[in-house]
């Protein structure tokens, strides 16, 4: 099997943290994203990435950027997904 197309049993966990946070919302805090996370229990791996993003506040686009970069450098956008 090829590693590359490996999807591991989280995928898509932070799309799904980024949709539930940004419902009604236009920005949001990465302590708030931080939070969630641990509340969600995500895995290390996802816990890495998000904290990972640096402090502030962060409007969708933004923080999505900001996740996908710091997927694409550890190589895991294809067995995470990446983030919109």
């Amino acid at each position: 099997m090829d590693i590359g197309s490996f999807q591991a049993e989280e995928f898509g966990e932070l799309q799904r943290l980024v949709d539930g946070l940004y419902a009604g919302r236009q920005t949001v805090d990465r302590l708030d994203m931080v939070v969630q996370g641990e509340i969600l229990d995500l895995s290390s791996d996802l816990m890495e990435i998000i904290n990972l993003l640096p402090p502030g506040v962060y409007e969708r686009k933004r923080l999505c950027d900001q996740l996908n970069s710091a997927l694409a450098a550890h190589g895991w956008g294809g067995m995470y997904g990446t983030v919109e």
